[in-house]
């Protein structure tokens, strides 16, 4: 296969995205692919795997995000030209959060009618769009916390929402931006006293911000593949919440794959785990976040359309377990991108 893999893109997850898609680009070459990676924050191709440090890596809490998440568009359309696409048999999107997942480049590369990896375009923003997304979820009997929208305003006064907030919800509770990942921009709040420094710390991000129900307990993942569940994974963060470092940094969090549940909960998980990617009408692989509460009752947070993507990252840790390497996953989810664009 002659494969392009888009990464790095100047969205808050950058440097993830430059971590899976160097990690991409070594398995399918390891597997004899013809490989080209494709920066597109520089808009530049990365010989031999080599990381472009040209674009200023862009740190989890930036100012003046809507001014980078404009210029992170345009970057994805400078970048993506038909000379990149020529004698390409499938896109690899390693890009991660902003335009990479919410369906914009999904739109760019299905105008130019070539396969990519991953979800379409509908069902990228669904996900990306947490409210949406959890109003789904409902509708299809899934469990999810409960939450409440809440909309930036022109003069960013925060206190009659927090009010509405403190009233309908108990502390500690969460807030973040309705449209990221990564935990980028989330807040667990405690009383009401941090509530609309919280709103403010979202709404740097997003016009769009969520208040949600805090589940106190246990932190489990289901990876997808092809429609299906994979082993579930126990995430045990070194902090209160898996949070950015906790999730990027080593050795800031523990992973048990496959989770040492109860063979009830795992049914569960995996229901709902699929239940869910297939609501959303995704496709290829992704991974369902859940909280656990103590009585075992399982709450579906999202699905992420583009999980990391890195030999130590959750999708992959939890395909191991089920006895597919790294390199075969990579292969496999090309291959099912292409086969579901032929069948178009």
């Amino acid at each position: 296969m002659n494969v392009l893999v888009l990464m790095g893109g100047i969205s808050p997850e950058r440097d993830v995205s430059l971590d899976s898609g160097a990690a991409i680009c070594k398995a399918l070459e390891s597997a004899g692919h013809n490989v080209v990676g494709l920066d597109t924050g520089a808009g530049a191709e990365l010989p031999e795997g080599k990381i472009n440090t040209s674009v200023p890596t862009v740190k989890p809490d930036p100012p003046e995000m809507r001014e980078l998440l404009r210029m992170e568009r345009q970057s994805a359309l400078r970048s993506i030209t038909i000379d990149s696409l020529h004698n390409i048999d499938v896109v690899f999107i390693a890009l991660h959060g902003g335009a990479g997942e919410n369906g914009e480049v999904q739109a760019l590369l299905e105008l130019a009618d070539i396969a990519y990896t991953g979800s379409g375009v509908l069902a990228s923003a669904l996900a990306m769009d947490k409210d949406m997304s959890k109003k789904i979820f409902l509708s299809e009997n899934i469990p999810t916390p409960k939450w409440m929208l809440i909309e930036k305003t022109s003069y960013n006064d925060f206190s009659e929402s927090s009010e509405v907030v403190s009233s309908d919800f108990d502390f500690p509770l969460i807030v973040k931006p309705c449209d990221t990942g990564s935990t980028v921009g989330l807040s667990l709040v405690k009383d009401k006293d941090n509530l609309i420094t919280a709103l403010e710390h979202a709404a740097q991000f997003t016009r769009k911000i969520m208040a949600e129900e805090y589940i106190s307990g246990r932190e489990l993942t289901v990876g997808i593949l092809d429609g299906k569940a994979l082993p579930v994974v126990e995430i045990i963060p070194s902090h209160e919440l898996y949070d950015y470092e906790c999730k990027y940094l080593p050795g800031k969090s523990q992973y048990v794959v496959p989770a040492e549940i109860d063979d009830d909960l795992r049914q569960k998980l995996q229901t709902y785990g699929e239940q869910a990617f297939h609501a959303l009408g995704c496709a290829g692989y992704g991974r369902v976040d859940f909280r656990v509460n103590a009585e075992n009752k399982p709450y579906c947070l999202e699905v992420n359309t583009l999980p990391g993507m890195t030999s130590t990252s959750l999708v992959p840790k939890a395909a191991k377990a089920a006895g597919i390497s790294f390199e075969k996953l990579v292969e496999k989810i090309c291959k099912e991108a292409i086969e579901r664009k032929s069948s178009k």
